[in-house]
């Protein structure tokens, strides 16, 4: 661990992050139980992910697969792991045994390389379907416009179920400068809950610009240098 982070007060950043959800939920007129913190732990060792979790915090955000396999036993406790960083197929395999989330499916066959894993284990495994909303080259996810025909396939895959959908935004230098790309996956939710699909999750938002993502109707925010502090270059 650096000496800078060993100076970060991670349960103090905890509970001013849970304030400031909640002055955002209030202001969108919503209750702040409604949305739950992940706390993105990427390049975070096992001992500080686990002094969040002694602070309340109950989802672990994960961007690689063999990072949170060596951390997650060693973190313990009950919190729920999601992976929110790109999968390739061949890891679909571990992601279905360590993750109870995976938040970035973009395609059918990365769908049912997960699905078949998680058959396999006798498991379930709750997924986001990834969309593209800013329409940038390097992001990953799928265009809007493809988003119907991606469910239609996933949907009907035992193993997993599909419960929302997620998008990383651009790295605006202004935070207001997000909310088209929010309200894009809104809409997406939308149009996939009238072909009866279940929006539990809108995955939006992180430590620059949550509060107007959740203002335009987040359920799941994922914070790491607001809760970490900054990560080592």
């Amino acid at each position: 661990m650096s000496r800078a982070a060993e100076t970060v007060d991670i349960a103090a950043n905890v509970a001013r992050i849970r304030e400031r959800i909640a002055r955002a939920a209030a202001r969108a007129g919503r209750n702040a139980d409604e949305i739950r913190l992940v706390a993105a732990a990427k390049t975070v060792d096992a001992a500080r992910v686990a002094e969040a979790v002694a602070a309340g915090v109950t989802d672990i955000g994960e961007n690689y697969v063999q990072e949170a396999s060596a951390k997650r036993e060693h973190v313990g406790g009950s919190a729920r792991w999601h992976l929110i960083g790109h999968l390739q197929r061949n890891k679909a395999a571990s992601a279905a045994r360590i993750f109870d989330i995976i938040q970035t499916v973009d395609s059918p066959r990365l769908a049912e390389a997960i699905a078949a894993r998680a058959r396999a284990l006798s498991r379930t495994i709750d997924v986001l379907l990834q969309v593209n909303t800013s329409g940038e080259g390097t992001k990953s996810g799928i265009p809007p416009d493809g988003l119907e025909g991606l469910f239609e396939a996933v949907a009907p895959l035992a193993g997993i179920r599909v419960q929302g959908l997620m998008t990383i935004g651009g790295m605006h230098a202004d935070p207001e400068a997000g909310r088209p790309e929010f309200r894009a996956l809104v809409r997406s939710a939308a149009k996939l809950e009238r072909l009866g699909a279940e929006m539990r999750w809108l995955s939006m938002g992180m430590s620059h610009d949550f509060e107007a993502a959740i203002e335009e109707g987040a359920s799941l925010v994922r914070v790491g240098t607001g809760i970490f502090g900054p990560r080592p270059l």
